[in-house]
């Protein structure tokens, strides 16, 4: 197990009913880089592979 994984069981257990938009999640990634600026490169990383997810079954 990762260390990040922890962190990933954390949301699931306290969230993972909960069903929410991707703008909500893409606002919540806008502050989270806000606060922790280091973070930016990850965080634009995930975002850009998640808005990728399925171009590789429409080609």
């Amino acid at each position: 197990m990762y260390f990040t994984d922890r962190g990933i069981e954390e949301l699931v257990e306290r969230r993972g009913e909960e069903e929410v938009s991707l703008l909500w999640l893409g606002e919540r990634l806008r502050e989270f880089v806000d606060l922790n600026p280091e973070f930016e490169t990850p965080i634009e990383r995930l975002a850009t592979w998640l808005a990728r997810l399925d171009d590789d079954e429409d080609e």
